[in-house]
């Protein structure tokens, strides 16, 4: 039988038959990623002002060492090093980040975003020779499912807090109970990284991708089902709960420098 060879033209950068504006989409994540990368990394690097009463920012939680009541372990010790900065954030941060960096929506969102690779859908990008994820340093990203493990102890954690932002210091100098408008900021926060976390797809791997047969297991098929359920929506879980968490930043903070006012509900 007689070889036919086709050949297939190659795309210029950002060349493409596409109609549509497909450049708004990778514009509007390249500019949601680096505004929420500056801020996160900014409040980070102050090691002030991230804690209020029973609040405590969700970037510096488990607060390890530091100077607020919620430290673990208490000030930093004297064998820290002096170059390191002194910030609760940066002995935590690294977990959720690398759970969201190795993240299967954002590696697409942001090698379109920022390495264009490929811009868009049917769009050309600056490189020719393509590699794929099975070399370094993109073969890294497997690790994701070992930040799961830590992300789902994050929102234990960070559960614990909201129920810390249940107390309030009362005029008898004793803890009461109430609701602040800090605390349903935080306990939405827990609500949004949550939903977020358990429609990972390798939990839904972890619950029921492995079975040859999820209806001999009911337990597995429903679980199954619940996170495929909140996988559809990973998407949106994922853009609204980086937004809120820094936002449950923000609030912690202006409340601690006084530009805020944290009204009681109950």
């Amino acid at each position: 039988m007689d070889r036919v060879q086709i050949a297939i033209p190659v795309r210029g950068f950002g060349e493409t038959s596409r109609r549509d504006a497909w450049w708004i989409q990778p514009v509007a994540v390249f500019l949601g990623l680096s505004s929420a990368l500056f801020y996160l990394n900014w409040a980070a690097f102050q090691g002030d002002h991230y804690a209020f009463g029973g609040y405590l920012s969700p970037l510096y939680s488990p607060e390890i060492f530091g100077e607020s009541p919620h430290s673990l372990f208490g000030s930093y010790p004297a064998w820290w090093p002096s170059w390191l900065p002194s910030s609760p954030a940066f002995l935590i941060l690294w977990a959720p980040a690398g759970f969201r960096v190795t993240c299967y929506y954002y590696r697409g969102a942001y090698y379109k975003a920022f390495w264009a690779d490929p811009p868009s859908c049917t769009v050309g990008e600056p490189r020719s020779i393509f590699r794929g994820e099975n070399s370094f340093p993109l073969i890294v990203q497997n690790v994701h499912r070992y930040f799961l493990y830590l992300a789902l102890g994050f929102i234990v954690v960070l559960s614990y807090d909201v129920w810390n932002a249940l107390w309030f210091e009362n005029s008898m100098g004793s803890e009461s109970f109430g609701v602040g408008i800090g605390t349903l900021v935080l306990a939405l926060n827990v609500i949004l990284l949550g939903s977020y976390t358990f429609s990972c797809h390798s939990l839904r791997h972890l619950v029921g991708g492995r079975n040859d047969c999820l209806s001999d297991n009911p337990a597995r098929q429903r679980a199954y089902d619940c996170v495929t359920c909140l996988n559809q929506r990973h998407m949106l879980f994922a853009w609204l709960s980086l937004a809120w968490v820094a936002f449950s930043d923000v609030y912690v903070r202006l409340c601690s420098m006084g530009v805020w006012t944290d009204f009681r509900i109950l």
